[in-house]
């Protein structure tokens, strides 16, 4: 039986970002699904009173140093978004109204997101930006905008964020194997355990 990798994940957060370039591999050498579920962290961190490791200026400064480490593990490319942190509440929005309406287009739609932030260090508070990024990629901006507003979108987002509250979610990225839960993108060995 193919096991279930759910990937909950919001797209302001770099260690999202980390675990996000290697989790398709890893779903492939274990024969494994991976299914991506875009929460919303800022909702995440209100309803467990948790916040981001980069408000406590040294352990923020810990953590990018950390992360960096990874990514040169990884081998992937990572530059601290000098923008950081990101409102994602339109992005996220934008991010399940792809899912939902374009599916097959959600992975260019997330590819495109991911690098603008922690590859290119691009402003995504700014809709100017935003708009540019996503037209550069073949994305008709006005459409992306309609799906942040339509009512279904903005419901699934919630009822994905509240599931993951439900689940024992305080942060991301959150991966799922079965009922196993996995925090950071520094836990990726245990996925792999876990899948084989």
């Amino acid at each position: 039986m193919t096991k279930t990798v759910e990937f909950y994940f919001d797209l302001g957060s770099p260690a999202t970002y980390l675990a996000y370039t290697q989790l398709p591999k890893i779903c492939a050498d274990t024969n494994s699904e991976l299914t991506y579920i875009p929460m919303l962290l800022g909702g995440v961190f209100k309803a467990t009173g948790n916040a981001s490791p980069a408000m406590i200026p040294a352990k923020g400064r810990y953590m990018f140093q950390d992360l960096d480490r990874y990514a040169k593990r990884y081998g992937v490319p990572l530059k601290f978004n000098p923008h950081f942190p990101i409102n994602t509440l339109l992005l996220m929005r934008a991010v399940t109204g792809i899912q939902l309406r374009q599916p097959e287009r959600f992975e260019a739609f997330i590819n495109c997101l991911f690098a603008a932030l922690w590859v290119e260090g691009a402003n995504l508070n700014d809709p100017v930006t935003v708009a540019g990024v996503l037209s550069e990629h073949g994305f008709d901006p006005d459409e992306v905008l309609a799906l942040t507003n339509d009512e279904t979108v903005k419901a699934a987002l919630k009822v994905n964020t509240e599931t993951a509250v439900k689940r024992g979610v305080f942060g991301a990225p959150t991966i799922f194997v079965g009922n196993q839960m996995f925090f950071g993108q520094d836990r990726l060995d245990f996925v792999e355990e876990a899948l084989t």
